[in-house]
């Protein structure tokens, strides 16, 4: 049987600034689709990694006496690191500086070229190095600052070569009309479609190396570097082996053989501030390379402190790895799962961190320990060989909420979903009172019932949970006495009756303010 494969992706992130909660929200919420693609069987490919080149690395590695290279070694690592902290199951950790990916972008901008959409012209421009990007007049406004960040804007006017974007703007806005859910959430949908409802601009795709060295050169023109957006949006491609550089021309991929890759991705992720460059720079790119677009674009929301958007440049950001000193990994990709609905704006504070730590350790927690410690104690330790269906219906109903949730990118109602059956199963632990059946003479065969229904449920729940709290979820099957977590389409067959338990300490921890 042929197994479908998906390929899913992260922005690669700025090697000029530490890991944050921000960079943790986007990674994380990759990694939980991965897992829950690989769960249901699919061949996935997850890509991450940083973006290495432009002028803000250059000023950045020279204010830390720093070679550029040195300081985005020094990041990726600490990237890495994090991750690896994390738990991400990425596939492929790509860094911009590659000989491979500086290959493929030169090939890249070789076929752009070849195709007759490149050409060279003088530009002046507002220009902002916090974004290494230009804006117009009405983007920067009266008070004239980029308007992401807010940092500073310069008049900059220097000759370039230049995308022709422009002739690829109709073909997009109908390629947006007529599959409407190629982004989502439709908030940003329409927000592209505003953003092409004005004469779409020709794309300046290089910077003069006089300015700015550290990039990849041109192929055609030594004394021009690559525009690190264009850099590295091609990163995708690269990852995916849709080119293949060392190649003759007519074989290196784009449409001329049949090239085996994983190219086009299937969701590319990241965060609503670079929805333009993703859904307006990046398919009008493939297009002049005559490569096929994306299948979806899903941009997320902001993490918010106070009423500011979280950002290294201001100053508020949280570190993931000092909440994970303290509650556990899987604690904090809960809380950025369960707390952020996707595509939303979502404000981080310690209150409600703790209230969704306290769910994880009150309901969840609770319930794999009760059911454990009960297991232990009125069954030796072993799970009995009674009926497992007292909550089907429950556990039905809860699994498909559960995959809706997912596959419709809400992932907060999924894991909702997937909570409130561990609910369900404290009320039944409630309803049922296993303690009064153990003293019942002639209540053995329904605490057999009981003990078997909840032993399947905590299986089943630790299947739901595995995307966002793998460590513990792996934890949970061990106690059952399964070697791993069953996936999917292995629950209808998984049985733990007749397996010894292990109670162990809490899964979560009463931690105090």
């Amino acid at each position: 049987m042929r197994v479908s494969s998906f390929y899913l992706t992260t922005p690669i992130y700025y090697a000029s600034g530490e890991p944050h909660i921000g960079h943790a929200y986007s990674t994380i919420l990759a990694d939980v689709l991965a897992r829950y693609r690989r769960r249901a069987g699919e061949d996935v490919l997850f890509l991450t990694g940083t973006d290495e080149h432009g002028q803000k690395i250059q000023e950045a590695a020279a204010a830390q006496g720093l070679g550029p290279l040195e300081l985005c070694d020094l990041m990726a690592g600490r990237f890495e690191e994090a991750w690896r902290t994390l738990g991400i199951s990425h596939d492929r950790f790509i860094r911009t500086t590659e000989a491979e990916h500086i290959a493929v972008v030169r090939a890249f901008l070789e076929r752009l070229r070849e195709n007759g959409f490149i050409y060279a012209s003088e530009y002046t421009g507002w220009y902002s190095v916090g974004q290494e990007r230009y804006f117009t007049e009405k983007e920067i406004g009266p008070d004239r600052v980029d308007p992401i960040a807010g940092g500073p804007v310069e008049r900059i006017r220097e000759k370039n070569w230049f995308f022709r974007m422009s002739l690829f703007q109709d073909r997009l806005i109908r390629h947006i009309e007529e599959n409407p859910e190629w982004i989502v959430p439709r908030t940003r949908r329409n927000e592209v479609l505003g953003f092409l409802g004005q004469p779409l601009e020709d794309l300046s795709i290089s910077r003069p190396r006089s300015r700015i060295h550290w990039g990849i050169p041109l192929p055609w023109d030594s004394d021009q570097v690559t525009y690190v957006w264009v850099d590295a949006l091609i990163n995708y491609v690269t990852a995916s082996g849709a080119v293949d550089p060392a190649a003759s021309p007519g074989e290196r991929g784009f449409g001329d053989s049949p090239r085996p890759s994983r190219w086009p991705a299937d969701l590319h992720l990241m965060g609503k501030d670079i929805i333009t460059t993703h859904a307006v720079y990046w398919p009008t790119l493939l297009m002049g390379a005559g490569l096929p677009l994306p299948r979806k674009i899903l941009a997320h929301g902001w993490w918010i402190v106070g009423d500011t958007k979280m950002s290294k440049s201001i100053g508020n950001v949280v570190d993931p790895l000092d909440l994970i000193d303290r509650f556990g990994t899987d604690a904090v990709r809960w809380y950025l799962m369960r707390e952020m609905p996707t595509g939303q704006d979502a404000s981080y504070t310690p209150e409600r961190f703790l209230t969704r730590y306290d769910e994880l350790r009150n309901i969840f927690g609770n319930l794999v320990h009760r059911t454990l410690s009960m297991i232990r104690r009125y069954r030796d330790g072993v799970v009995p060989h009674g009926r497992t269906d007292g909550l089907a219906p429950e556990t039905s109903d809860a699994v498909a909420g559960y995959r809706r949730g997912l596959e419709g990118h809400r992932l907060h109602d999924g894991f909702a979903a997937a909570m409130d059956l561990a609910r369900t199963a404290n009320g039944y632990i409630e309803t049922r009172e296993p303690w009064t059946l153990a003293r019942r003479s002639d209540g053995a065969e329904e605490l057999d019932d009981t003990l078997a229904t909840l032993a399947h449920t905590l299986a089943t729940l630790a299947s739901l949970f595995e995307p966002v709290a793998p460590r513990k979820a792996r934890e949970l099957a061990h106690r059952l006495g399964l070697y791993d977590v069953p996936g999917f389409d292995e629950l209808a067959a998984t049985d733990v009756r007749g397996m010894p338990v292990t109670v162990g300490p809490p899964l979560f921890p009463r931690v105090e303010p």
